[in-house]
């Protein structure tokens, strides 16, 4: 097993879910981060997120998309983030797009 592998057990620790983006603000300072409200269904959050220079405000309301939702929360320049939206970039990051559900599905759906 090469040390980047993980277990399946550990893959099951894992809360992936279907969060929808409610609003969006900008981060005084912050060049590159949005604070972002997200609904859960069961519960409402606030996540940090680098993709400002890849998504205006109103192109990120009402999108659906995909977090980590039981990652430890981090303070990142005075903001508590309260999981991860999942994205994908390539090598020199000129490109990111945000991970999304291809059919509608409730907000909080388990993604396995």
């Amino acid at each position: 097993m090469s040390p980047d592998n993980i277990t399946f057990d550990e893959f099951r620790k894992l809360d992936l879910r279907v969060a929808q983006i409610r609003a969006v603000e900008e981060i005084a300072g912050a060049d590159k981060l949005y604070k972002l409200q997200i609904d859960l269904g069961s519960e409402q959050r606030e996540l940090v997120a680098g993709i400002k220079l890849h998504y205006r405000p109103d192109e990120l309301i009402g999108r659906k998309i995909i977090v980590l939702a039981n990652l430890e929360p981090r303070a990142i320049r005075g903001v508590t983030s309260h999981g991860m939206l999942l994205a994908a970039a390539n090598e020199d990051k000129s490109a990111v797009v945000l991970l999304t559900v291809e059919k509608d599905l409730p907000v909080g759906a388990k993604v396995s």
